[in-house]
């Protein structure tokens, strides 16, 4: 029986953590307690997408999450408004919700026919409870017992009101005509139904690739400032790193191994999924596929299941890279939406002397995932996936554009545009 190695730490140090001003907190999308797993938002009924609402539509955010404890726990939860980098804002939670602001999580069932006993919880907003009154980030706070000192989940959302019209493209960087790294993000924000009077300080700008926020562009200003137009045109500070292709694994059933899965054992009583073997792609040719851009989704094959969500059961997945020598300096992890998009000791690899590879194993729920293996300098902020996967500017990212706006009388950051570019769909 293969030797399992879990590196499960929540010490609350995560990799990705920006630190607010003292009066202030800031929150990101982070899982305080080792029980917790499959953490999922996004809109009802599709699950590949992002947790974007526009106010006041018809429309709800579904969030889930696996507590593996077995036991039915009293957790409530509360909603925070946030500015654009995600500290609190200076608002009151009358002013921005409607209803109660404290409230339990009381959609919850326990699985079944699963080798790991687990409850499912599960929670739609808005709802008859509480509804959004402004624009804006938010953040979603979960804890036990009615006890805010036990928080166990933060996970961000968006609400949006469509003020303005983001119209753009991606292209390969203008400045990287002989290495084809890099991608460039070029667009423009119509602002015909909002009064801007000055730019530079009124509006805030985000620019995301594939819902990180490690490297997200955070302090981009227009280049040029038109009538009822804004212009971020650069050659340089809107280039983000392209990368590579996301690897995929699936593990739909444990009946036979799926897609880039070596072999799927029974050791009493889990099951476990041994992946195969990776390689370095860094100094490999570029192979485009269809894939998720990070994502993951909960399915199951098997026939007898009828509800994913109670009947998928967990299994150990063992991850192997290969790799001539050690990387020091840094600490090399497995990377994307089924980490939470951090990297930290949960997800950090060990290094085998003996088969000269990265290893990790990773208790995750049966579906279909997209990961990279990211290299991490120690003290650095940003996952560095050129190193391992490779940077070809003619992969598919998706990047998604958020729009702030506060006038000089301006209580809080509005969420006034939100727009997601592809970079095959919006090619220049």
């Amino acid at each position: 029986m293969k030797n399992i190695i879990l590196f499960i730490n929540f010490s609350f140090l995560f990799i990705f953590i920006a630190f607010a001003q003292e009066e202030n907190f800031y929150y990101e999308n982070a899982v305080y307690n080792e029980n917790i797993k499959t953490v999922l938002m996004h809109r009802d009924g599709f699950d590949l997408s992002n947790p974007v609402l526009t106010l006041n539509e018809e429309a709800v955010l579904v969030f889930k999450f696996d507590d593996l404890s077995g036991e039915v726990k009293n957790y409530y939860y509360t909603i925070i408004h946030c500015d654009a980098d995600w500290n609190e804002s200076f608002l009151a939670q009358a002013d921005y919700l409607d209803g109660f602001t404290e409230n339990p999580v009381d959609d919850y069932e326990v699985s079944f026919n699963t080798t790991f006993k687990y409850i499912n919880y599960q929670l739609f907003l808005p709802n008859e409870n509480v509804q959004f009154n402004l624009s804006g980030n938010y953040v979603l706070l979960v804890y036990e017992d009615n006890d805010k000192e036990k928080v166990i989940i933060t996970q961000r959302f968006y609400v949006v009101e469509p003020m303005v019209n983001i119209v753009g493209t991606v292209r390969r960087a203008t400045l990287d005509a002989f290495k084809g790294e890099n991608q460039e993000v070029d667009f423009t924000i119509y602002h015909d139904n909002l009064q801007i009077n000055n730019p530079r300080e009124e509006v805030k700008v985000v620019i995301m690739q594939n819902n990180r926020w490690d490297n997200a562009i955070r302090d981009l200003q227009p280049l040029f400032i038109k009538d009822k137009a804004l212009v971020y045109d650069y050659n340089r500070e809107n280039v983000f790193e392209a990368g590579n292709e996301f690897r995929y694994f699936d593990i739909r059933t444990n009946r036979i191994p799926g897609e880039n899965v070596l072999s799927t054992d029974f050791h009493r009583p889990y099951f476990h999924k041994t992946l195969m073997t990776d390689e370095v792609r860094a100094n490999q040719k570029f192979f485009s596929y269809k894939e998720m851009n990070g994502k993951y989704v909960v399915e199951s094959q098997d026939r007898e299941v009828m509800d994913p969500d109670l009947e998928s059961d967990y299994t150990f997945v063992h991850f192997s890279l290969n790799l001539e020598t050690i990387l020091l300096g840094g600490s090399v992890n497995v990377f994307g939406a089924l980490t939470g998009w951090n990297a930290n000791k949960s997800n950090e690899m060990t290094w085998n002397f003996i088969t000269s590879q990265y290893e990790l194993t990773l208790l995750l729920k049966q579906g279909y995932y997209n990961f990279q293996y990211v290299y991490v300098p120690q003290g650095s902020l940003v996952a560095d996936n050129k190193n391992i996967e490779g940077s070809f500017w003619e992969t598919e990212n998706d990047y998604q554009i958020f729009v702030y706006y506060k006038d000089m009388a301006g209580r809080y950051d509005r969420l006034v545009g939100y727009r997601i570019l592809n970079s095959a769909a919006n090619r220049n």
